[in-house]
């Protein structure tokens, strides 16, 4: 099919890469539309904010195409928003931009699009996708711009939508696509990046939807179960935390575990955060394993580097990581996402560390 008679749906916020990202598709000649996702909003619109439709609208009107806002507010909250508390009133540290790529930008959005006679939707991420014609099958891989590479959010994507997925920006490094937004003439070539988590102050919209029961404090222990102090709530404290444990120490003490049951943090010496390896599941493969054990690298949070591992799946949806190396801390409630090189192997939801 020509890219002329080839409908794309891009999911615009008003940032300069979802901007670009409609006008290269416009300049390549394909049939373009602008979508922009109302889901959620701060009591004060910034530039930093992950959804500007009203910016979005207007650079789709410099561009020549039409845009259309969906109001998805309601179904962000119960899908999205209320998980996000959940977690953290569990003591896990949720990441929530996996599930609004996986739920919203390519759920929803596609399921839309699709409907309304598009092959593909469009978005600003930094990853690249390889398509393999003879059987059908599509690779993700890491961003050009290793700064911005964005392919850890995208690791929970089914083939699916990866089939009906375009990132027009994979292969460009983030000064490239300002400079292209310049040559565009669009007002956004300088707008600021928008931030990882929308929900500004998550403590206050976590303890908004929480019931006071789950808002309690608790004993700030050490590793025998010997008291240091309290806390004001679970939610309020992460795996690796140093500041704001109100504790006079010889030493820095660190967050190590939060038992949820005893409402109890755990604390000790930095060099009692690290671990082995650790424990992930409710698993998605873009590559399907080949065997039971075998090598990769694993990365822990967005902005840390992968680190080599070995994996072995458990047969049970979850699968046991082991770092060649001693390594500090593992977070429960991060996404695991694993590499061959370049390409995403696939992911899942760190549930524990493993410290023996």
């Amino acid at each position: 099919m020509s890219k002329t008679k080839t409908k794309v749906v891009v999911a615009m916020s008003g940032g300069v890469d979802s901007s670009v990202t409609a006008g290269l598709l416009v300049e390549q000649g394909y049939q373009v539309a602008g979508v922009s996702l109302r889901l959620w909003e701060c009591q004060r619109q910034q530039p930093q904010n992950c959804s500007d439709y009203l910016g979005a609208k207007r650079v789709a009107g410099l561009l020549g195409i039409p845009h259309t806002l969906l109001d998805l507010r309601s179904e962000f909250v119960s899908t999205v928003v209320r998980p996000f508390a959940q977690s953290y009133l569990h003591g896990s540290t949720p990441n929530p931009c996996v599930a609004c790529n996986r739920d919203f930008k390519l759920g929803r959005l596609l399921e839309w699009a699709r409907a309304e006679g598009a092959e593909y939707v469009a978005t600003g991420h930094y990853a690249r996708l390889t398509r393999d014609h003879s059987t059908g099958r599509v690779s993700l891989f890491r961003g050009a711009d290793r700064k911005k590479d964005q392919s850890y959010f995208l690791f929970a994507l089914s083939q699916e939508q990866l089939a009906h997925t375009l990132f027009p920006l994979g292969d460009l490094v983030k000064e490239e696509v300002r400079h292209r937004a310049r040559r565009l003439g669009l007002p956004v070539a300088d707008r600021p990046d928008s931030q990882d988590i929308c929900f500004g102050d998550y403590r206050a919209l976590v303890e908004s939807l929480a019931e006071e029961d789950d808002l309690r404090g608790g004993e700030i222990v050490d590793r025998t179960g010997k008291v240091l102090g309290r806390h004001q709530g679970i939610h309020r404290l992460t795996v690796g935390q140093r500041k704001g444990l109100g504790l006079s120490a010889s030493h820095p003490l660190y967050v190590l575990e939060i038992d949820e049951a005893r409402k109890w943090v755990v604390v000790g010496k930095k060099e009692e955060l690290k671990c082995k390896g650790s424990v992930a599941g409710t698993l998605n493969w873009i590559e399907a394993p080949e065997r039971e054990e075998f090598p990769a690298d694993v990365q822990l949070r967005y902005r840390s580097p992968a680190v080599p591992c070995v994996i072995r799946a458990d047969g049970d949806g979850k699968c046991e990581v082991r770092f060649q190396s001693v390594f500090p801390p593992v977070t429960p409630g991060q996404a695991a996402v694993f590499y061959r090189g370049e390409q995403v192997l696939g992911g899942g939801w760190i549930e524990r560390a493993i410290r023996a």
